[in-house]
């Protein structure tokens, strides 16, 4: 008896699991083929950037507006051209393109993050420059703010100085300004000597700071905190009009 009820209970689970199993089946082939049935834009804002609106995406996806997406089959949308159709666009990191059960398409989109400001005689040719080095176009949705750079007398500079090993320290430079928010908000205009020496202009303060190379960074602005908790405060801010930290376990001012 007690072996039959076992038995019993036994076909019952299956029968159980192929009807789950079947219902799961009837749900993917019904999900694979259904239309899509409205397209959801995400973007990440994390760092209160607006270089690329939901409108942008959506006309992106469909070709400004040339390739309807809603009531596509599925085997009319292809899910990674879209992606990588997303991902051509400078101000997009990273893109991803998914349905869900209810047929919606969704994008998920992270932009692209300047730093610095590359800065020309004739501001219209300005641009961007990434965290990883590479050139990003000014948009006319929204101005990033980001410390300007240039060569000392006004000369530009090109995102293509950051890609080798050299511009790569003064890359670092400039990250360690975007991610301190005290520096990010402090250091006004930075330039690059003829040396290769950075100095850089202040919001708060007259003083040039002469930085010297981009190395040892968190030591020196270590030191130039220094001057400024002991300094203006004893003798004021007008006391001296340049400020050098490039020398080890030294700050020279005059």
């Amino acid at each position: 008896m007690e072996l039959k009820r076992k038995a019993n209970n036994l076909l019952f689970a299956s029968a159980c699991l192929l009807l789950l199993v079947g219902l799961g089946a009837f749900a993917a082939v019904k999900q694979a083929n259904r239309p899509v049935n409205g397209v959801i834009v995400s973007i990440s804002n994390e760092f209160n950037n607006f270089f690329i609106s939901e409108r942008e995406v959506t006309s992106l996806l469909t070709r400004k507006g040339e390739e309807r997406l809603e009531g596509a089959r599925p085997s009319e949308v292809d899910l990674k051209a879209l992606e990588a159709r997303l991902k051509a666009h400078s101000f997009v990191k990273e893109a991803q393109v998914y349905r869900d059960l209810a047929g919606n398409l969704h994008a998920d989109v992270r932009q692209n993050r300047p730093i610095a400001r590359l800065v020309h005689a004739d501001s219209r040719q300005d641009s961007y420059l990434d965290t990883d080095g590479n050139r990003l176009p000014l948009s006319p949705l929204f101005t990033a703010r980001v410390v300007p750079i240039s060569r000392s007398g006004g000369q530009p500079l090109t995102a293509g100085f950051f890609q080798d090993s050299t511009g790569e320290q003064y890359l670092k430079f400039l990250r360690y300004i975007d991610e301190k928010p005290f520096w990010r908000a402090q250091v006004a205009e930075v330039f690059v000597g003829p040396n290769g020496k950075i100095s850089f202009t202040q919001q708060v303060g007259d003083q040039r700071i002469e930085f010297g190379f981009p190395d040892n960074i968190s030591e020196k602005f270590a030191k130039l905190m220094v001057f400024y908790r002991q300094i203006p405060p004893v003798l004021g801010w007008d006391t001296y009009h340049r400020v050098n930290v490039e020398f080890k376990d030294q700050i020279i001012c005059e």
